[in-house]
């Protein structure tokens, strides 16, 4: 083959890619958004290592333990992108709890002891303590759940909850934040009555819940915004919201109620290229024709506590990533315990450490 040959052969494959990476058709119809400013890692976002010596529980149960939740008699239960919910008992090897058949998302109990699950795939759940699965809600307002995502249950039993996006289900939700348009709602449901309410719609990739202790108000992270909101459920503001936490230096995911600060998981530091992207959706659309494994963000670990205003009171980090993709926060006696959406066992860390 001459040199001729060679390079008219080289040309038209280049062509071609070009043409793949521009004009392939995509599943997302991107919006364009202009995010403020990242803040730097510094001050009360300084890099430090308090994440570092993370103690892994379960090593092998499984691939990302989501979330984390606990029971009335200390063991410790993860739901696995396989669908299964795994229990750990102190002195006993790691036990099949339940299989959904999904992918377990958001974990808690409510005063019954049933495991309440917000399940990617088949919606809101709640499992018996024998293990017997319950649908309790698909669908609201004539529009299925997309991708169920977390939860918190408040003292009167009402189940607060989030559908990330209606469009795109668990195994595409990288394509919703790619998109990045208001495809995600928070909603409520009443065990009593069976009623599922939509209590806010139009959030970009609705994630993680908090219900405050005085029960006033939930806390809603909005990843797609780096966000967290507050809706507010008794006072003056009832039925409304604002932001509680805006610009936050990560993607933002599960959030809970702790002794006496909101632990916020942050799934992986701010990234200038996402930022660039989310300016600019033609980029968008090129990054979904690469293979998949280009938007798996870097390992990191990265954890906030805020107080009730919203302000950043602990920064717990790890830039090793020795425990990372931090999806779930949980307290529990004097405990961290920390989900992830790719490690193979459940965190914990003293809350002194």
């Amino acid at each position: 083959m001459t040199r001729r040959q060679i390079a008219i052969i080289s040309a038209l494959g280049a062509a071609l890619i070009l043409a793949y990476l521009l004009f392939w058709p995509v599943p997302i119809d991107p919006e364009a958004w202009t995010p403020p400013k990242a803040p730097k890692l510094e001050g009360i976002y300084a890099p430090n290592d308090r994440l570092a010596s993370v103690e892994l529980l379960g090593k092998g149960i499984g691939i990302g333990p989501e979330d984390v939740a606990l029971d009335s008699q200390g063991r410790i239960y993860g739901g696995m992108v396989d669908g299964k919910i795994m229990r750990l008992s102190p002195g006993k090897d790691a036990e099949l709890f339940a299989d959904t058949g999904g992918r377990p998302a958001g974990l808690g109990f409510d005063s019954d002891g049933n495991l309440i699950v917000a399940d990617g795939y088949k919606g809101l759940l709640s499992i018996t303590p024998e293990g017997e699965i319950i649908i309790l809600s698909t669908e609201a307002e004539g529009l299925s759940f997309g991708l169920t995502d977390d939860l918190d249950i408040a003292d009167d039993g009402i189940i607060y909850f989030t559908d990330a996006s209606y469009k795109f289900g668990a195994q595409d939700y990288m394509l919703d934040l790619m998109e990045h348009r208001p495809n995600g709602r928070f909603l409520s449901y009443d065990p009593d009555t069976g009623s599922t309410e939509v209590l806010l719609d139009g959030l970009y990739f609705a994630n993680g819940v908090a219900v405050s202790p005085d029960q006033s108000f939930v806390l809603v992270a909005e990843t797609g915004r780096y966000r967290v909101l507050r809706y507010w459920l008794a006072g003056p503001k009832k039925g409304e919201f604002e932001v509680f936490v805006d610009n936050l230096p990560g993607f933002p995911d599960g959030i809970s109620t702790g002794t006496e600060v909101f632990w916020l998981a942050l799934v992986s530091p701010r990234d200038p290229a996402v930022d660039f992207a989310f300016s600019h959706p033609i980029f968008r659309k090129v990054l979904v024709r690469l293979p998949s494994r280009i938007l798996t963000p870097p390992r990191y670990g990265f954890v906030l506590g805020l107080d009730q205003n919203g302000r950043v009171v602990f920064n717990l980090q790890d830039p090793s990533g020795s425990y990372a993709h931090i999806t779930s926060v949980q307290e529990e006696d004097g405990m961290l315990y920390l989900g992830s959406f790719s490690e193979g066992s459940i965190g914990r860390l003293p809350v002194t450490q």
